[in-house]
């Protein structure tokens, strides 16, 4: 009788979130769901670099099974930023839920945290190999700067989905997305503008350096133009062409830039091309979005 009354209540609750998940025009629920290869990624990174476990330990039915990420790690951080990006973790674990609580979703997407991960982002980004090996995980100054490598994408993404929704349901929840993404990129940016012109040890660069090195590679792989400013910039691109410091990143009316799935994987995958996966996502990214580019390109056509 119990177990029959367990699966009763099951079918209703399945019955309940298809009805909710139906109502949304298909292009609204591949758009809601294609950010969850970045709130996985981001939840992961957060919660192992600041307690040193991740969703399978904190939420695992948030995972829908998918694998574990690949190299993550405990960072040596300070109080103060463990404390920080503990929060962020937590609330990427927020994200997570409020999205699958809108949309089915999928698994979470084989995430490769190493270090060598994030080495291969700050090589490329200086066109020669850092020695030694750039560890994100190695203190805080790292560990910020690989914060800058990827939650800022997800950011732009939001802003680049926002004017293609038509759901009121859907609209409201990139909204909130939105509104907590852009502040914790304010407040990374904002911890590394602190320490801008700090040597990033033992490299012979800055940390705005590392910064705007960082972000000309996110607007090379992404071939769509600037999308993406360091925390110092020419004075011209400054807000309202009066300052070069770049507190935050925006265009010439101080509007928040905005980016495509397609950049966004261009980005992601570190290989330019959003058919081919790589960097933080070797199998590729989930979705209906990601896995209709990962077909052959004469399939695309």
């Amino acid at each position: 009788m119990a177990t029959t009354m367990f699966f009763l209540l099951l079918l209703a609750s399945l019955a309940t979130s298809n009805a909710r998940y139906n109502k949304l025009p298909k292009s609204d629920i591949n758009l809601l769901e294609f950010p969850l290869n970045l709130e996985y990624f981001e939840a992961e990174f957060f919660l192992f670099g600041a307690l040193g476990w991740g969703l399978d330990y904190i939420q695992p039915n948030l995972t829908g099974g998918g694998p574990p990420p690949i190299g993550a790690r405990r960072a040596n951080l300070s109080p103060l930023i463990r404390d920080i990006i503990a929060q962020f973790g937590y609330q990427e674990v927020g994200h997570l839920r409020a999205i699958k609580s809108t949309v089915l979703g999928f698994p979470r997407p084989l995430l490769n945290l190493r270090k060598e991960a994030f080495a291969n982002v700050m090589n490329s980004a200086f066109g020669r190999p850092l020695y030694p090996l750039f560890d994100p995980y190695a203190n805080d100054i790292n560990y910020l700067l690989a914060c800058y490598v990827i939650p800022y994408v997800g950011l732009t993404g939001y802003v680049g989905a926002n004017p293609l929704l038509q759901s009121f349901t859907a609209k409201k929840l990139v909204a909130g997305l939105l509104g907590v993404e852009s502040g914790q990129d304010a407040v990374i940016r904002t911890l590394l503008y602190e320490r801008a012109t700090e040597w990033v040890i033992p490299y012979d660069i800055t940390v705005a350096e590392f910064t705007i090195g960082i972000s000309e590679l996110r607007n090379r792989l992404g071939h769509a133009g600037r999308r993406d400013e360091g925390l110092i910039v020419p004075s011209y691109l400054g807000a309202e062409g009066m300052t070069s410091g770049n507190i935050l990143s925006a265009n010439a009316s101080s509007l928040s830039y905005a980016r495509t799935p397609a950049e966004i994987l261009r980005i992601v995958y570190q290989t330019g091309s959003e058919h081919r996966p790589g960097g933080f996502f070797p199998h590729g990214a989930n979705g209906a979005i990601a896995r209709k580019y990962l077909k052959p390109e004469k399939d695309l056509e």
